[in-house]
C-alpha cells in the first residue's frame, strides 16, 4: 500500500469518528493541483541530463500552499502526494494560516557537483515558478534541501518576477531573510509536546532512556534538547547505522564528531580506538538501523524517512512511547500493532509541526519586513505547540482515541468549518 494510500485511509479513519461531512471528506482526498516537470540541465561534462520534478498543491483553504522540496532519488509522485497531504493536517492542527504542498526532484544530491546543484534547483524554480508565490504556494527545505538552496529558489524567482520577493521560500539563511530559531524549530516544538505529555503523566525525564533513529536536523537537535533536559540518549542512528551505549551518549559531542567524520559510527571508533569523548560510558558498540529500533527504551524518536515501523517489525518494538520527528514513518498496520501493545505514539502532524510554525513566523516577518528575536521565536513557537497539544489532548479523552486519531479529527474539525464558511460544502 502506498505512502499516499495509507494518508487516506488515516482520513477515513478519522471521518468516520467524527462524522465527517462526505463532501468534505472528498475535497480533503484528493490534492488541488498536481505539477509534474522536467527539468533539463548541462553536468559539468557538457552532457545534457533530465530530471523529474513534482510540486503537489494539497489545499489552501487555510491560506497559501506550504511544505518542502526534497531532493531524494526514490522519491516518487504518491509519496509527495501523501506529504502535500500532511502538511494540509499538520498546519490545521497548530492552527496557522496556511495550507498544504510538496515537492520534490528524483536525483542523488551528493552524486552531483555544487555547480550542478545550483542549476538543478534554478531551472526547477522557473519551471514552478507560475505556481509558487508568497500569496501562492511557499517551499521550504526538506529532505537533502537546506537554507542554500532556498536562497538559491529565492534569488532565481526574484530574477523571474523583477521584485525581490525573499518571501517565496521560507528556510532561507538568515543573511536573506531567514528567521532565527528555524533550523531547530522541529526538534524544538517536537519537545516541547513530549514535555507537555510527561507533565500531564508526571513523568520524569531523568528517569528516562532515550533512542533516536535519524541523526539529521530534526534528530540530532532533539537528541541535544533532550539531552540538556535530564533524558538518557543511550542510541543514535544516521543513515549508514548508528551506535550504543547505556551509559548515554553526549548528544553534542556526537553532533559534531559525526560533522567531522561523515557518519555517526564513526564516533566510537577512531583507528580502532575507543572514541571515548562522545560516550558516558566505557562499553559501546554498533548498531544497524533496524537493530536500534527494537532497542529496549522508554522513548524512541523517529526522525528519518517514513515506513520505518512495518507491521513487520512493529512486534519487535520495546520502547514504551514514540515521538514521530519524521512524516509518516509508522503505517496503519503497524499503528494497530503498536496501539494493541500500549505503545503510546506522539503523532508526526503535531510532533514535527515546529517547523512549519516557525516557517510561518518567517513569512510574517518577511511581509511585515520586521525580524523577531530567538525568545520570540521560542516563546511563540513553545505556546502554538502547548496549545495545540492540550486541544488534542481533550479530544482523545472526548473521543477515546489514539493520539494520532484525535489530531486528525482536531484538524478535520477546523478545516470542515472552512469549508462550510466558504460555502463550499
Amino acid at each position: 500500500m502506498s505512502f499516499f494510500q495509507n494518508t487516506l485511509n488515516l482520513i477515513e479513519k478519522a471521518s468516520k469518528i467524527m462524522k465527517l461531512d462526505p463532501s468534505a471528506k472528498a475535497l480533503l482526498s484528493n490534492p488541488n493541483k498536481i505539477v509534474e516537470v522536467s527539468v533539463p540541465i548541462k553536468m559539468d561534462d557538457g552532457k545534457l541530463k533530465i530530471f523529474r520534478g513534482f510540486r503537489v498543491q494539497h489545499s489552501n483553504l487555510a491560506g497559501p500552499y506550504k511544505g518542502g522540496i526534497r531532493y531524494h532519488q526514490s522519491v516518487d509522485m504518491e509519496e509527495v502526494k501523501a506529504l502535500a497531504t500532511l502538511m494540509s493536517f499538520k498546519c490545521a492542527v497548530v492552527g496557522i494560516p496556511l495550507g498544504g504542498g510538496k515537492g520534490g526532484i528524483i536525483v542523488d544530491p551528493r552524486q552531483l557537483s555544487k555547480g550542478e546543484l545550483e542549476r538543478l534547483t534554478r531551472k526547477y524554480t522557473e519551471r514552478i515558478a507560475s505556481f509558487i508565490g508568497p500569496e501562492a504556494d511557499v517551499p521550504a527545505p526538506d529532505l537533502n534541501t537546506d537554507p542554500q538552496i532556498m536562497a538559491w529558489i529565492a534569488d532565481e524567482y526574484s530574477k523571474l518576477t523583477g521584485q525581490n520577493t525573499l518571501g517565496v521560500v521560507t528556510g532561507k539563511p538568515m543573511a536573506v531573510g531567514g528567521s532565527l530559531g528555524r533550523d531547530k524549530a522541529t526538534a524544538k516544538g517536537g519537545v516541547y509536546v513530549l514535555q507537555e505529555f510527561m507533565n500531564e503523566k508526571k513523568l520524569n525525564p531523568k528517569k528516562m532512556t532515550v533512542v533516536v533513529q535519524g541523526f539529521g536536523n530534526a534528530g540530532a537537535n532533539a537528541a541535544r534538547f533532550m539531552d540538556e533536559l535530564g533524558f538518557k540518549v543511550i542510541a543514535v542512528s544516521d543513515s549508514k547505522g548508528g551506535i550504543y551505549c547505556k551509559d548515554g551518549i553526549h548528544a553534542v559531542k556526537a553532533i559534531e564528531c559525526k560533522e567531522q567524520t561523515g557518519s555517526i559510527e564513526n564516533c566510537i571508533a577512531t583507528g580502532g580506538k575507543v572514541n571515548y569523548h562522545v560516550l558516558k560510558g566505557e562499553t559501546a558498540k554498533t548498531v544497524t538501523n533496524e537493530e536500534l529500533l527494537e532497542l529496549e527504551c522508554d522513548i524512541l524518536v523517529l526522525s528519518a524517512m517514513e515506513n520505518q515501523v512495518t507491521d513487520k517489525n512493529a512486534s519487535k518494538i520495546k520502547a514504551k512511547m514514540i515521538l514521530e520527528l519524521a512524516n509518516g514513518p509508522i503505517t496503519p498496520e503497524a499503528d494497530e500493532i503498536l496501539e494493541k501493545k500500549g505503545i503510546v505514539v506522539i503523532p508526526d502532524i503535531l510532533a514535527n509541526a515546529g517547523g512549519v510554525t516557525v516557517s510561518y513566523f518567517e513569512l510574517v516577518q518577511n511581509q511585515a519586513n520586521f525580524y523577531w528575536s530567538s525568545e520570540e521565536v521560542q516563546e511563540r513557537l513553545k505556546a502554538i505547540m502547548i496549545n495545540s497539544w492540550q486541544r488534542i489532548s481533550g479530544i482523545q479523552k472526548q473521543y477515546k482515541v489514539t493520539l494520532r486519531m484525535s489530531a486528525f479529527i482536531a484538524a478535520l474539525v477546523r478545516l470542515e468549518e472552512m469549508m462550510r464558511l466558504r460555502g463550499l460544502i
